[in-house]
């Protein structure tokens, strides 16, 4: 047997940084606990080690609980608690139902469907597959198995077609306008539907504990405007400034007809998966207004793949991003909210509310959503950086005065667009980067470019539309 590798060397920072903050507690605000300082030390460290992952992040989140409770900050009973988040089990319900797209093929005839309807010219080429994006969206909470495992390989083989690939310098051709118009078009997706990105439901979560309570409708509403927006202008931003070499794509039709040909007629997995898939967002959909709880669709959802034999319990069980995700997210979720029991984020809310007294709340509100998104190279995971400052940027909203709906679905916008900052920002982002099509410095240059007009169309115009809508 070999030892499983772990870079110890990534443990240097997340320690450092806990210990540092564990030995300030003889200096910490009289009206921070002890418990409270304490959790916040382990909090910290749990968090710059999801960033630096000396292992993986389901074990340093475990080591993290482990530590809240052996250091008796945390009673056993109470930590035990977490794995029964609703939140977070809808997480791995609808990663279940991700694994029936790619099992079943469904993902890719939808994709190739687009492509042969809108795939004449390159740029229609980028919108069908952000169309497909789309339309998968709302039942796929990884972000990452829609841009990676569904329509990554539909990128590759389309660059394949038409000679374009990094290895030999070929990848302006076509492939490096599509990997980079996909990876903005998840983006967008990812923030126009509550489930379809796991960090927008984490602030949910959060939000849920501040007492705003965001369904999945009066998100898509307030989504619903900058979202068609940026699907509309972002991927012809990206063919003026950063255009293919290749600008008709002829073949494309051709080849999706044969790809179409060789899967040969939708197969009765295809026809459940389908059918599962449109009752689950119907039910997303009037969850709100028939009091059904938004969990409770997606074990409806998973149990009839189940029942109807699409998936297997051994499917269930291997899908291990659904249960490395209720692992960490479960447990960063509830030492979040063990800092808001403890009573750290009131403090620190009211000490930054101090410091803005006297500013308008739309004011505020833009000051915490620019400093919220551009905080964000430093982190590596979206998850990671909801769950740090999520709750204590929404509770300073609160606290100046930013009208609640207001504040809790602008910030949790954020989520999602400040992916659009580093090559390192997301799932998607490493995958996509990772396949070379696209260079860093031309990553980089048009995310910040185009990290301005998300900033201007979901905080700006966001305003606007949330005004049409009656939110403040």
């Amino acid at each position: 047997m070999k030892l499983e590798n772990v870079k110890y060397k990534n443990f240097l920072w997340p320690v450092l940084v806990g210990l540092i903050i564990w030995f300030l507690a003889p200096i910490r605000p009289d009206a921070v606990s002890l418990a409270a300082w304490h959790m916040l030390a382990i909090f910290v460290g749990t968090i710059i080690a999801c960033i630096t992952q000396p292992i993986a992040i389901g074990g340093v989140a475990l080591i993290g609980v482990t530590l809240t409770v052996l250091l008796g900050i945390v009673p056993m009973k109470d930590a035990t608690t977490a794995f029964g988040n609703n939140t977070v089990w809808l997480i791995a319900m609808a990663y279940f139902l991700s694994r029936g797209f790619i099992k079943t093929g469904f993902g890719r005839r939808v994709a190739l469907i687009f492509v042969r309807l809108f795939g004449k010219r390159t740029l229609g080429l980028a919108y069908s597959l952000v169309g497909v994006d789309l339309v998968t969206a709302p039942a796929t909470p990884s972000n990452t198995a829609r841009a990676g495992g569904i329509i990554f390989p539909i990128i590759e083989s389309l660059a394949t077609t038409f000679g374009s690939h990094p290895k030999d310098g070929t990848e302006r051709k076509i492939g490096s306008f599509l990997v980079y118009t996909e990876f903005q078009g998840d983006i967008i997706t990812s923030a126009m539907f509550l489930t379809a990105m796991a960090p927008n439901l984490v602030a949910v979560a959060m939000a849920g504990k501040a007492g705003v309570h965001i369904t999945w409708i009066s998100w898509f509403l307030a989504a619903l405007v900058p979202g068609i927006i940026s699907l509309i202008c972002v991927p012809y931003i990206i063919y003026k400034l950063y255009p293919p070499e290749v600008k008709e794509t002829p073949n494309a039709k051709d080849w999706a007809d044969k790809e179409l040909a060789d899967m040969g007629p939708m197969s009765t997995p295809e026809k459940i998966m389908m059918s599962v898939f449109l009752i689950a967002l119907l039910l997303w959909i009037a969850s709100s207004f028939i009091g059904l709880d938004a969990t409770l669709v997606a074990f409806i959802a998973v149990s009839l793949l189940l029942l109807t034999g699409v998936l297997s319990v051994q499917d269930i069980l291997k899908e291990t991003g659904a249960w490395n995700t209720l692992i960490w997210f479960s447990i960063l979720i509830f030492m979040a909210n063990e800092l808001t029991q403890l009573g750290l984020i009131k403090w620190l809310s009211s000490s930054i509310g101090t410091a803005l007294h006297g500013v308008s709340w739309m004011m505020v509100l833009v000051i915490l959503f620019i400093f919220y998104f551009y905080t964000h190279y430093l982190f590596a995971s979206g998850t990671a950086h909801v769950t740090a400052m999520y709750a204590a940027l929404l509770a300073v909203a609160l606290a100046a005065g930013v009208p609640h709906m207001l504040a809790a679905i602008m910030l949790a916008f954020a989520g999602p667009l400040f992916s659009s900052t580093t090559h390192y920002a997301s799932g998607p982002a490493t995958v996509l980067f990772g396949s070379g099509f696209v260079k860093q410095s031309d990553w980089w240059r048009l995310n910040a470019i185009l990290g301005v007009f998300y900033i201007v169309v979901w905080l700006g115009g966001g305003l606007l539309w949330t005004k049409v809508l009656g939110m403040w």
